[in-house]
């Protein structure tokens, strides 16, 4: 199974367990919730492998440097 396919079924596992425990409340904010999850780990894994360079975060994330920046101070890394 491909690094992707793992990350995917992760994603679907604790998808189901939000699912299963909302003791009948509504979902709410599911999109910002994992984006949330997965977004900053991602920025600061990323960014420790390149030793805070932003310009290279940027091309091994492809996006663009100042989108970098915003979501870098989104969440607080430095």
């Amino acid at each position: 199974m491909s690094q992707n396919c793992k990350l995917s079924q992760a994603v679907n596992e604790s998808l189901d367990d939000y699912f299963m425990h909302l003791d009948g409340e509504p979902p709410h904010a599911v999109y910002d919730m994992v984006l949330g999850c997965v977004e900053k780990p991602l920025l600061m894994y990323i960014m420790q492998k390149v030793g805070g360079n932003q310009s290279k975060a940027a091309e091994i994330l492809s996006i663009n440097r100042n989108t970098l920046r915003k979501k870098l101070q989104l969440y607080k890394i430095e």
